[in-house]
């Protein structure tokens, strides 16, 4: 339980860093204030600053994570009238802007704001002393918002709205790009661990430990020459039958063992998030450039299969072909007992899953922020701020609904094997 816990937070936190760096690098170079870069959800547990302006924080509920683009969405500050707040001034300038109940800070002088501007002119007035005074903020000036977290304020010039079209084009392709480029390392990286190139042979190369496999009478070096009565040529043929089987249904191998037909009857399961019986290939080409090239081989075998597995869900929709947090838990989890190579070839297929499903045209997804660019590319002006905002707001409903009906299906597979 703890290692699949250890291996789940590993996991998912290098998938979230991964993916949303590629969104803060691209987005600093497209002159954007990233205002928070945070891993995780929820209350925050650590936070620092860094010499950009950054806030880099770690939130409790380790659910996914996001940078905080300034002007983006409902990336705004919104000071009601009256609201009580403090100061502090340097140079003649605010410098600090203190919303939060929580912080105390020491020789600021305190306002009850009547009226701002962060956008444009870039002051802020109130009464002070019983006075209405007005002040100058300087334009890298911190506000603490209520919560207490402390950010940047986002004048015009930095915001989202201010960037290039294809500024902002590449910062939101940024994020499924990283972790294209994960995929396709994690995948190299692993032909490296397995020592050498996979054969394409039907002979079994190694038995993974606490699998269907390791419970039969199965042996590295077999070969497998038929699966329910159909011949298996090779390795791809193997795999093209199992993956296309029910699972905890029984299958029947014929197998060649020492020169003996046997069959076999062995009922796969979902392992590192497919169907599978815990058999692996025989090794073959074992030099440098040929495992850099296998490392290739499959991450593009990894595309394949996820686009096939997406056509496949929009031609045959059901709910018990998606996975949440919850699946990903249980499948980490399997990939800790069977060991490290089962954990890199989890984590190679997630970042690739992770990337093709944010270019999802979907609104609040990536894609979906990349087809709004290029209606503004082509229309040579955005879409004004209400229908954008209908737009989010019609995503944001769809993926709540769609995480919250994926995450109690999960709950149920998992507990009451509905």
């Amino acid at each position: 339980m703890i290692q699949g816990i250890i291996t789940f937070i590993l996991v998912f936190g290098i998938l979230v860093v991964v993916h949303e760096y590629g969104h803060l690098y691209f987005a600093k170079r497209a002159g954007i204030l990233v205002r928070e870069f945070s891993v995780g959800m929820g209350p925050k547990i650590f936070g620092h600053r860094g010499t950009d302006g950054t806030l880099y924080t770690i939130r409790i509920l380790p659910l996914g994570g996001y940078v905080r683009l300034a002007g983006w969405g409902d990336d705004n500050t919104e000071i009601k009238k009256g609201t009580p707040t403090s100061l502090v001034i340097e140079d003649e300038k605010v410098v600090r802007i203190n919303l939060s109940e929580r912080v105390i800070l020491e020789h600021a002088l305190p306002m009850l704001v009547t009226e701002y501007n962060f956008d444009d002119e870039i002051y802020i007035q109130g009464e002070v002393f019983g006075e209405e005074s007005r002040y100058e903020v300087h334009h890298n000036a911190m506000i603490i918002e209520e919560d207490g977290t402390e950010v940047r304020i986002a004048p015009r010039d930095v915001q989202y709205q201010s960037a290039s079209i294809m500024g902002k084009i590449l910062t939101n392709f940024a994020g499924p790009l990283n972790n294209f480029i994960l995929g396709f390392i994690t995948f190299i990286i692993l032909a490296f661990m397995q020592g050498g190139v996979p054969s394409n042979s039907n002979v079994i190369g190694q038995i993974e430990p606490n699998t269907p496999a390791a419970g039969s009478t199965l042996k590295a070096g077999d070969q497998i020459t038929a699966i329910n009565g159909k011949p298996t040529h090779n390795w791809s043929d193997i795999l093209d039958q199992v993956t296309h089987t029910t699972k905890g249904k029984s299958i029947d191998l014929t197998v060649n063992q020492s020169g003996i037909s046997k069959n076999v009857s062995i009922s796969p399961k979902e392992i590192d998030g497919a169907i599978r019986i815990g058999i692996g290939p025989s090794i073959e080409k074992t030099g440098f450039f040929d495992k850099l090239s296998s490392g290739f081989t499959q991450a593009l075998a990894a595309f394949t299969a996820i686009f096939d597995a997406l056509g496949n869900l929009i031609v045959h929709p059901s709910i018990n072909k998606l996975g949440g947090p919850v699946y990903i838990f249980n499948v980490s989890s399997q990939a800790a007992q069977n060991g490290m190579i089962s954990i890199v070839y989890l984590l190679g297929m997630l970042s690739i899953n992770l990337g093709i499903v944010n270019l999802m045209p979907i609104p609040v997804l990536d894609g979906g922020k990349i087809l709004l660019n290029i209606i503004e590319a082509i229309r040579r002006k955005p879409l004004s701020q209400e229908k954008e905002g209908i737009f989010t707001l019609v995503g944001v409903v769809f993926m709540v609904v769609l995480f919250v009906a994926v995450t109690w299906n999960d709950i149920l597979r998992t507990f009451f094997h509905y």
